[in-house]
């Protein structure tokens, strides 16, 4: 029986291979604590209780943050956990179909966002309503996806932010064409180049979209950010089952740099994340990022994960809350009073009331939208099946159902 820390992450050729039995609940316990901290190669600035870490790779990328950015990440970080949770009220009381919370990744999502640049396109997969934050995009915009009115009703190319992606993986094949295209146009190469940011979970490494997406990313050299939010479970699957190795060694056996940060750490998460696209608007290949952090809720509202964790797993990780941290480091060195917080709660209570507001009187869209924004330009034979659609549809009494 191979022990907790050789299930978890054995080194090549190193103790025993994964087996096909299932492991124990103890076992999987003791390697998500032997795990617990992301091993020796996690990149973390600020630690648990919320105290400054020197790193001499990633400070630099960091150097510039002032308490007033301090602040604001912790105010992004608040608000956007208060709307995922307004949300998975919503899904609750009937007003949305499905909702998929975020909780408990709002520092890795918030740390990579801010890292982007305007100029910068991201793929995101189902759950990164952070991100969304980040590029100026309402949560009103992504409750009409939820509530079935709508697949995403901001402009992509605007805002630089993909549709949400429900097929498992198959948004990293999409981004790394994007950024094979960027390559080609020669939009890389100095200090204005672009790249291109695709987000995906620990279960999705193992899709085979995700490494075609590695493989053609790494023979031309895209400008390609793999970011892998690695939230321990696969749905009901532990991370422990689907690799051998931590995900961000993955990147080796493609040829590029792979890097593990500490995925409630806002500060460690910015930092990376600026690192990587550096490297990638310099023409340096692509760049995994493995975010290690937690799924604190379960994976959607469809889902009950007390059925496969145990509840001393999900209070060991509370005490690494990616907002406490923050908040501590800001009493700590007293840049923070407590108006400043009671401020940021209240902007917060304010958004969720809005929410709620604007989901209860959302209007139905018009019969004709899904036919909007399928192509770029005019197609005849999605005019033609749209209007056989409207006058189908105009034969109801009343026209609308």
């Amino acid at each position: 029986m191979s022990s907790a820390e050789q299930w978890t992450h054995p080194e090549p050729r190193e103790g025993p291979a994964a087996t096909a039995a299932a492991p124990t609940a103890e076992q999987v316990i003791a390697g998500l604590r032997a795990t617990s901290e992301g091993g020796p190669e996690l990149v973390q600035l600020l630690t648990p209780e919320g105290e400054r870490v020197e790193n001499p790779e990633f400070d630099r990328y960091v150097a510039d943050v002032t308490a007033e950015d301090l602040r604001s990440l912790y105010r992004d970080m608040v608000l956007v956990r208060r709307a995922d949770r307004e949300g998975n009220a919503l899904q609750r009381q009937g007003q949305l179909g499905i909702w998929v919370p975020l909780l408990g990744q709002e520092a890795a999502q918030i740390g990579a966002g801010r890292a982007l640049r305007a100029t910068d396109m991201v793929f995101p997969s189902y759950r990164e309503h952070g991100v969304a934050w980040c590029r100026d995009i309402s949560p009103k915009d992504v409750l009409g996806i939820f509530r079935g009115t709508d697949h995403g009703s901001w402009d992509s190319q605007a805002k630089r932010f993909h549709p949400y992606t429900i097929v498992i993986g198959n948004q990293v094949l999409n981004a790394a064409g994007y950024a094979m295209g960027q390559r080609f146009e020669g939009r890389v190469g100095d200090d204005d180049g672009e790249a291109t940011m695709v987000f995906f979970g620990d279960g999705a490494t193992s899709q085979g979209d995700v490494h075609e997406g590695f493989v053609w990313a790494a023979v031309y050299d895209a400008p390609l950010v793999f970011f892998c939010q690695n939230n321990q479970w696969a749905i009901s699957e532990p991370t422990e089952r689907q690799s051998r190795l931590p995900l961000y060694q993955r990147a080796r056996g493609y040829g590029f740099p792979g890097v593990r940060v500490d995925g409630n750490d806002v500060l460690a998460s910015l930092a990376v994340s600026r690192w990587a696209l550096d490297e990638c608007r310099h023409g340096n290949g692509p760049v995994l990022i493995e975010a290690f952090t937690y799924r604190m809720d379960a994976h959607t509202t469809t889902d009950d994960p007390t059925r496969y964790r145990h509840s001393d797993e999900l209070e060991a990780w509370k005490l690494k809350d990616p907002i406490e941290r923050v908040r501590v480091n800001l009493v700590r060195h007293g840049d923070a009073d407590q108006d400043f917080f009671d401020s940021v709660q209240a902007e917060a209570d304010a958004l969720a009331a809005d929410l709620r507001e604007f989901c209860f009187t959302m209007p139905q869209p018009p019969t004709e939208q899904i036919f909007n924004h399928v192509y770029a330009e005019a197609s005849p034979y999605l005019d033609a099946q749209r209007d056989e659609f409207l006058a189908y549809h105009a034969n109801f009494t009343g026209g609308e159902h």
